[in-house]
């Protein structure tokens, strides 16, 4: 009976051990990120995920190869945090982020999609999914994203910038307009919002306005010397 309880405590002791090894690991792990040694945090992060593989560590790993264009890496440690918490929206949110960088929409818009299931209030990721749709030519559903992501916050800049893109590349140059406007309106220092409403109007035959807002946008320190040439002429 005392050898019996002996194993026991020696197996719990041995457990405790490689936990807290595993939490050494992360911590100095994280501790690497505040320090920019990335691949040194990546090496310790590695080593505690072989201890105790759980979908924090392998999202922070992911986070890590991300912000190194490991985007291939990210996406496998952000899919095993996934497979192991499955509503894990932080995980997706961020996988979306690495697929977009691959320059796979379709892959980033189902991710994106999914948060928005979890998550329907996200503002952020609407802007996300609307910048995939646009960017796959499906401006009429970027549109849409930005729309509810202005819906739900009515002061988000960047909601009104990509709208306005979208419209324009439908030829909506008066709706583009509006857009641009209501986005200076939020930031008026911001140049290409400018030099952006000044191509609007230009193809909206508005040559005075468009004159004006190019030569603003340059005044702000954004090129825009092709658009005063032909507006200001």
């Amino acid at each position: 009976m005392k050898k019996l309880l002996l194993i026991i405590v020696l197996v719990s002791l041995a457990l405790t051990a490689t936990a807290q090894t595993a939490e050494e690991y992360f911590n100095r792990g994280f501790k690497k990120i505040q320090l920019n040694d990335d691949k040194g945090a990546i090496e310790d992060l590695t080593k505690g995920i072989e201890i105790d593989p759980n979908e924090f560590a392998y999202y922070l790993r992911g986070l890590v190869k991300d912000g190194l264009d490991d985007y291939s890496g990210a996406i496998a440690d952000f899919t095993k945090a996934i497979e192991i918490n499955p509503n894990y929206f932080k995980a997706y949110i961020n996988r979306g982020f690495s697929k977009y960088n691959l320059k796979d929409y379709y892959g980033a818009i189902s991710d994106y999609t999914k948060v928005l299931e979890i998550n329907p209030n996200d503002a952020d990721t609407f802007i996300n999914r609307g910048n995939s749709k646009k960017d796959l030519g499906d401006y009429s559903g970027a549109i849409a994203d930005y729309t509810k992501a202005i819906e739900i916050n009515p002061n988000y800049f960047n909601a009104y910038l990509g709208r306005g893109v979208a419209k324009y590349k439908l030829k909506d140059y008066n709706g583009a307009i509006a857009d641009y406007t209501k986005a200076i309106g939020l930031n008026p220092n911001f140049a290409k919002a400018y030099y952006n409403r000044g191509v609007s109007k230009y193809f909206s035959e508005d040559s005075n306005g468009a004159c004006k807002d190019a030569r603003k946008s340059q005044e702000l320190g954004y090129e825009a010397s092709d658009l005063i040439k032909d507006a200001c002429n």
